[in-house]
């Protein structure tokens, strides 16, 4: 006589939800946080102010780091150590800041495990909960490498190699990297930074009758503020750059990092201000810029 059947029924309990550490000082951006990895069905347990001393719990999925207010410095440890963290795939990282904390946050985090969101909106803020939870689901946020991230990003990663391989048929000269450093005096053909400005001008002009939206391009902005900035000698940090791309800071800061990353510019240290950083042309950009000018010849181009 056999036994009776047995029978396994499925688990209908809730999973589990994933959990993430919020560091915020109390405010509106704070709240906003909360209730966005909340409603995205993450659990979000008491979490720590800018200047305390943090302890990531191992259940922790994602850190997200909320500065806004005034700058302070007490954020650049956090942003060192998300930037390591993430980095090497412990947890998933979010920071989002508000305009004034660009550069601080551009000088620290330089891993592209990172999102960066500026003056976020609630579209970013759940697209960016989104990727987050993608990576989990994946099989754990190791899964949030630079070539995961490459792979998000391989649009605009096309978009800026397609601008690289431009540049580089009109350069005539091979330049190595290994001898970056800025473009001297005559070296390569002369473009005028008045040129280069009207430019800048006549594209902005042009957003005040056309929609901008219509005409983005950032790579090309920048490439035009960057080479303006070489000719007259003047540096750029992160939060000008921004600017001049004529895109959302948040768009502006992928399109450095990815431009970076292909070689195209160079980060420089401030040497009077460990929090911020410059962005120049890379020697071959910038040559390459040039003899494009040169062959294009006096008449504007937008």
């Amino acid at each position: 006589m056999t036994g009776a059947p047995s029978f396994s029924y499925p688990d209908y309990s809730p999973a589990p939800a994933n959990e993430a550490l919020l560091i915020a000082n109390v405010g509106v951006a704070r709240e906003n946080a909360r209730s966005a990895l909340m409603g995205e069905g993450w659990r979000v347990p008491p979490g720590f102010r800018l200047g305390e001393e943090v302890t990531v719990p191992p259940s922790a999925q994602l850190v997200w780091l909320e500065l806004d207010g005034t700058v302070d410095g007490n954020a650049v440890r956090h942003l060192a150590r998300l930037n390591h963290d993430a980095g090497s795939g412990r947890y998933a990282a979010v920071v989002a800041a508000t305009s004034p904390w660009i550069d601080l946050v551009a000088a620290q985090v330089t891993s592209p495990s990172v999102q960066l969101l500026i003056d976020p909106s609630p579209v970013e803020r759940i697209t960016s909960i989104a990727l987050a939870s993608a990576a989990v689901q994946v099989g754990g946020v190791q899964e949030t490498s630079p070539e995961r991230t490459e792979v998000r990003l391989k649009q605009l990663s096309d978009e800026v190699n397609r601008i690289a391989s431009a540049l580089a048929r009109l350069s005539n000269t091979p330049v190595s990297l290994d001898t970056a450093r800025p473009v001297q005096p005559g070296e390569g053909p002369a473009v005028s930074a008045e040129t280069v400005r009207s430019i800048i001008r006549a594209r902005r002009l042009r957003d005040q009758f056309i929609p901008g939206d219509l005409f983005a391009d950032p790579a090309w902005d920048i490439l035009l503020d960057l080479l303006q900035a070489e000719i007259i000698q003047h540096r750029v940090p992160v939060s000008s750059l921004c600017i001049a791309s004529a895109v959302p800071a948040t768009t502006a800061l992928r399109w450095i990092r990815t431009m970076t990353d292909r070689d195209l510019l160079m980060r420089r240290e401030d040497p009077h201000d460990a929090r911020r950083v410059f962005i120049e042309l890379a020697p071959p950009t910038s040559l390459a810029l040039r003899r494009y000018f040169d062959k294009v010849g006096p008449q504007t181009v937008i």
